[in-house]
Parts: structure tokens; sequence; C-alpha cells
């Protein structure tokens, strides 16, 4: 893994930050009725993208992940003016306008997704890494999925097979607490996710999701496992989300002390006072980077607004039609 430096700590200062302001974006735009459908932010999370990213090779490297999609694929590299305009429904999206908010999606970047079906994605992602494995590739890939996902019976099943085929993934439990709204102490009898490795011997342990330093240190371990041939492993990323599970949930199940308190170690302020104590920038420099994250969110707005939209034949092109489908009888 690179070294932890001081161009390090500023680019995640600026990137999580970025992350952070471009959600935002999203939250006022959607009660504008500009976004529609569902819609599920980051927001509280971002030191596991940016751990993650600092760990990964993203000349190889490939992440597929659930509906809270918005900032990987950024951080991957896919402009985030296609990614707002996307979840405008906009031709200029990077679906078109036709995967929305829950799927956003670059094969040009490796990044797989942006799945709707709580925990679909995991499978899939030993499925990537199945692919890289029978090809010869040394890639690794990012298998993310959050704490209601590792109910599911698939992960199960996908930890079974990736452990007895030695695939090159990792899998990331990001635990923020309360899948879509049920703490995780309500739906098992264990508050440990991370332990579900141990039944099928898969290195497995849980990291300070909130901590972008832990985070990498964690993800490079078990990348260069997965890379020089030793198999999966399975990340339990403690984190915690500041808004709810999309934007329509009330949040009954939490009370905002408990929200407050967790802000107090919110990834981007830890960053930004490791920063100043180092001296790694002054205030007035932090203000510049400040308005340049502000100034780019403001130009994916104003690229998704005058983007326009996709043309009615789009959606028919994506739509498989055979005329001679044997089950289907025409009227004479």
């Amino acid at each position: 893994m690179q070294k932890i430096t001081k161009e390090v700590y500023l680019k995640w200062y600026e990137d999580m930050l970025f992350w952070r302001k471009f959600e935002d974006k999203l939250a006022a735009v959607y009660i504008q009725q500009k976004v529609r459908g569902f819609l599920h932010l980051y927001n509280g999370q971002e030191a596991i993208l940016a751990g993650a990213l600092h760990a990964m090779d993203l000349t190889k490297d490939k992440m597929i992940t659930a509906y809270r999609n918005h900032v990987q694929p950024i951080g991957m590299g896919v402009d985030p003016r296609r990614v707002m305009a996307e979840l405008y429904g906009k031709g200029t999206g990077t679906s078109q306008g036709l995967g929305g908010s829950m799927h956003i999606f670059s094969k040009e970047h490796r990044f797989y997704g942006g799945h709707g079906i709580v925990g679909g994605q995991i499978p899939l992602g030993a499925g990537i890494a199945f692919g890289d494995k029978y090809h010869g590739s040394d890639a690794v890939t990012l298998c993310c999925f959050g704490d209601g996902a590792a109910r599911q019976g698939s992960l199960h099943e996908t930890f079974n097979l990736a452990m007895l085929w030695n695939l090159p993934v990792v899998f990331v439990c990001e635990n923020n607490g309360y899948a879509m709204g049920t703490s995780v102490e309500r739906t098992a009898n264990h508050e440990d996710i991370w332990k579900l490795g141990l039944g099928y011997e898969m290195p497995c342990g849980p990291v300070d999701g909130m901590n972008p330093v832990k985070v990498a240190k964690a993800f490079d371990e078990a990348i260069q496992r997965a890379r020089k041939g030793g198999g999966p492993t399975f990340l339990e990323l403690k984190t915690y989300r500041y808004r709810g599970h999309s934007m329509s949930d009330a949040q009954h199940y939490r009370t905002k002390a408990e929200v407050e308190e967790y802000k107090k170690i919110d990834p981007i302020t830890q960053v930004k006072d490791l920063i100043l104590e180092k001296k790694y920038a002054t205030e007035a420099e932090i203000k510049v980077i400040d308005k340049r994250v502000k100034d780019r969110v403001a130009e994916c707005e104003k690229f998704a607004e005058e983007s326009p939209w996709p043309e009615k034949n789009v959606m028919y092109d994506v739509v498989y039609e055979q005329e001679d489908y044997p089950f289907i009888q025409h009227k004479l």
C-alpha cells in the first residue's frame, strides 16, 4: 500500500467532502422532484470508500455494491456529472437515464453496480472474481453490502463457494447499524457480523469504518491476500449513516441525539482536524478546497439540468424482441 502522506490526507478531505456535498445536493433536488424514485445517500460512510480506493489498484480491481451507490463510481473515475445526470434520468447519464439512483454502472471503470435487490450483488461479486481467476488475472473484486443483506441466504452460499474455489474477492459489510430500519441487535442473537466468516474458515474481522487510515490498512491486507492467491476475506466495516435509509425514511428507530453523537467522529472532520494539527494546510487553504468542491457540485447540477432527456427509442433498444417467440399466438 502507498504511504499515507500529506497529499493523501488532502485528497481524502477533498474527495470525501465532494461526495458528501454531492449527496446533499441530490437530497435537495429530490425534494424538488428532479430526482424520482428512491434515493439512498452515503453521508457518514465516506471513510470506507476513501480507504478502499487507497488500497485498490484502479487499473484492474473491481467493485460491486448495493443501491447506496452514487459516490463509489465517482471515486473509481466516473465523471460525476454523468452520475448526477443519471439520477435526473437524462440521456447523458451513465446508463442513458434508464438506471436511475440505484443502478449506476460503468464497465469502463470496473464498477458493476448499483443493485436494488437486497444481497443480489453478493453472488455476482463472487462471479466477477471467478472470471478473473479463470482468465488468469490478478485483479481483486470488492463486494460491498449492508448489514441487512448479511441476513440473506445467498451470502452463505456465496461464502461457501468463494472459499471452495479460493476466489480473489473481499466481502465488505458496511454495517451502519440499522439495515432499512431495524437494528442489528434485533436481527440476530449476536452483533458481530464479521463472525459469519468463521463458519467458512474465511479470514475475517471488524474494522473502524469511520477512520480512513484503519480502513485502508484492513483493505490492503485483504486485497494483497487475494492478489497473491490467498482467497477471500470478510470485513465488517462499523460505520454510521447520518441520513435515513432512503429519503422516505422517518427514522423513528433512533434519536437525533444519537445521530449528533456519531457526528462527533465524522470521518471528514477527523481528516480535517489531522490536516490542521499536522499543518498540512492552513484554514485559508482548506477554504480554497471547500470552494473548489462547491463549484464542482454546482457544475454537476448544471450539467444534469441542461442535459436532454433520452429519446423514446432508447427504451425500446434495450428490450429483447423475438417475433417468432413460440408461446405467443398472433391473431389472424
